[in-house]
């Protein structure tokens, strides 16, 4: 990825997608306090209001798109995608999902995130982006594979035509998980290899969120794939961390508009 730093923010944006407009951005730049400093973009972690808009407002500035036509989801870690056609006049959400996928040039898309994994999404045959919230438990639904889904059956996208972009997360040296999540993986991809680790001492798992959805993806078809490989946990200076930071933290956003 491209680290581009800009007005005092920092983000990362795809190798692939030059012409794209996106961005993850980090907690760099932001006007929020400590422990939320600096951009939090999470609206729900206890942080002041005022800074968190004037986050958004920040965000959406570096990249040049409209603050009043972005688009965002109540993320619920569930498998539900959301077709965008244009933004609400009584909310910011547009419903409890974790995926958005849409058409419409200039309508950003945005999402945030603490250790979960962002999906980014672009066609550039048909014209359509998407974006998704991936945490085990998207995961383990494949939110990804719904997502390209949902782009093949609404615009006549072609998987081989998609590219996605799987962005920072913890990463597989950082996330032990219990073994119902591990039931939960081996029971949606009927496989456990490449993607659970056992510690050699006393055999916990660890899960390799980004090998996990690159292969839901490849399964559904995408061909086109680009792994940040970027570590949340292990790097809170730029991200914030759910895990590393025992849930006092903020939330980092994605955002990606035609």
């Amino acid at each position: 990825m491209e680290r581009i730093a800009q007005n005092g923010l920092v983000y990362y944006r795809f190798d692939q997608w030059q012409t794209v407009t996106h961005g993850i951005f980090t907690r760099v730049g932001g006007v929020s306090a400590a422990p939320f400093a600096a951009l939090n973009l999470g609206g729900n972690v206890g942080d002041d209001p005022a800074a968190v808009r004037e986050n958004h407002v920040r965000m959406y500035t570096a990249l040049g798109v409209e603050d009043d036509r972005a688009c965002t989801v109540w993320q619920v870690h569930s498998a539900d995608v959301v077709v965008v056609r244009r933004p609400l006049d009584v909310r910011r959400w547009l419903a409890r999902a974790d995926a958005m996928v849409t058409d419409k040039p200039g309508l950003p898309l945005s999402m945030r995130f603490a250790d979960c994994t962002p999906l980014l999404f672009h066609d550039p045959v048909r014209g359509v982006i998407g974006m998704a919230h991936a945490g085990w438990r998207g995961t383990v639904q494949g939110i990804g594979a719904r997502t390209v889904k949902t782009m093949v059956n609404t615009y006549g996208c072609k998987p081989s035509d998609i590219q996605a972009g799987i962005g920072p997360s913890i990463g597989p040296e950082r996330y032990q998980v219990g073994e119902e999540v591990v039931a939960a993986a081996y029971k949606y991809f009927g496989t456990l290899d490449d993607f659970i680790d056992r510690d050699p001492h006393d055999n916990t798992a660890y899960f390799d969120l980004w090998t996990a959805n690159a292969l839901d993806l490849r399964r559904a078809g995408v061909e086109q794939i680009e792994i940040a490989g970027m570590c949340t946990a292990s790097n809170t200076a730029e991200f914030y961390s759910h895990r590393a930071e025992k849930g006092a933290t903020g939330r980092f956003g994605a955002v990606i508009c035609l």
